[in-house]
């Protein structure tokens, strides 16, 4: 088993998610740490703990804000251990809650482990090219059951499980969400909705989100709204569109996560970072939403840079 990257979760009301809410869905709180995952492997009959980021694999000397190093280290390593040792094709996905853009969960729920998601991996016989990096994800029945039997390893539970739910039901529950956050601080970063029997238009399945700093946003694109009547370009159109102050808060908060501060000289990669998510998060989205548009990334970049400078005031 090898370093897996966790599937990206995609805004509610795009069209990798066009009919995630036909049936039942469980409603998630969603939190903002950074992405981790737990996996092991078995190298000469010894069994190995590994970690990773959403990008790679971790180490002690390459570690992604503590998560290695905890999860390696006493009392986490025991119980760890103790569960790859009894599951061994399972893989962890979960939050490493570490500062972000929202600071306003408990004291005590910092540097810990939430899990999110539990795979399966590929039987070796069965992997072929195109699924060479592809889970089997448990539905949470499945999981909860199994992560029960191992009350140290803390899992995020459902804030609702609800059939067919309309927007104004999600809304409803992206609002109750106080998931370890200080009594009186408001709510969480959102939520994200999995539909576990729903294979989206691709083949795939993926789980929606909604961002609470960008519910205005949401509203608008899920509901739908007015095509404007200006003469925009589309790169603008995008930018507006897709460069949120959420996203930007949480690309400052990582680079200050990495760097120990923030300073003025990190500006260029705050704009080239957002830039990167713009156009490797959302490209397929817009060139959906867009009708195939044709587009100068010259002029998208420029769009998005005078975006961030403007939501970010530098």
């Amino acid at each position: 088993m090898r370093f897996k990257k966790f599937q990206h979760v995609c805004r509610l009301g795009t069209s990798e998610v066009q009919d995630v809410l036909d049936g039942k869905c469980y409603i998630f709180p969603k939190i903002d740490g950074t992405n981790a995952s737990l996996w092991w492997t078995i190298k000469d009959g010894v069994g190995e703990l590994n970690a990773g980021s959403r990008n790679r694999e971790l180490s002690l000397d390459n570690d992604n804000a503590g998560f290695f190093n905890w999860a390696t280290s006493q009392p986490q390593a025991k119980y760890i251990s103790e569960f790859f040792r009894e599951n061994p094709n399972i893989r962890l996905y979960g939050e490493w809650l570490v500062p972000h853009s929202l600071k306003t969960y408990r004291d005590d729920a910092w540097r810990k482990l939430y899990v999110f998601d539990v795979a399966v991996d590929i039987p070796e016989s069965e992997i072929t090219h195109d699924s060479a990096d592809r889970v089997e994800y448990l539905n949470y029945d499945e999981y909860s059951q199994l992560l029960d039997c191992y009350p140290e390893i803390e899992y995020i539970r459902p804030l609702a499980i609800i059939t067919n739910p309309t927007y104004d039901m999600l809304i409803t529950q992206m609002e109750k969400n106080n998931y370890l956050i200080k009594n009186g601080e408001g709510i969480g970063e959102g939520i994200v909705i999995k539909n576990y029997d729903k294979v989206n238009r691709y083949g795939r399945v993926t789980w929606a989100k909604i961002i609470s700093a960008e519910f205005g946003e949401q509203h608008r694109k899920v509901m739908g709204a007015p095509e404007s009547e200006g003469k925009k370009m589309v790169e603008d159109e995008i930018a507006e569109k897709y460069v949120t102050k959420s996203l930007c808060d949480k690309v400052r908060a990582k680079i200050e996560l990495d760097e120990g501060s923030w300073e003025s000289k990190y500006i260029p990669r705050l704009l080239n970072t957002v830039f990167h998510d713009v156009v490797e998060e959302e490209s397929w989205n817009f060139i959906k939403e867009y009708k195939n548009p044709t587009i100068n990334f010259k002029t998208l970049q420029s769009f998005v840079y005078n975006r961030v400078k403007k939501l970010m005031l530098i």
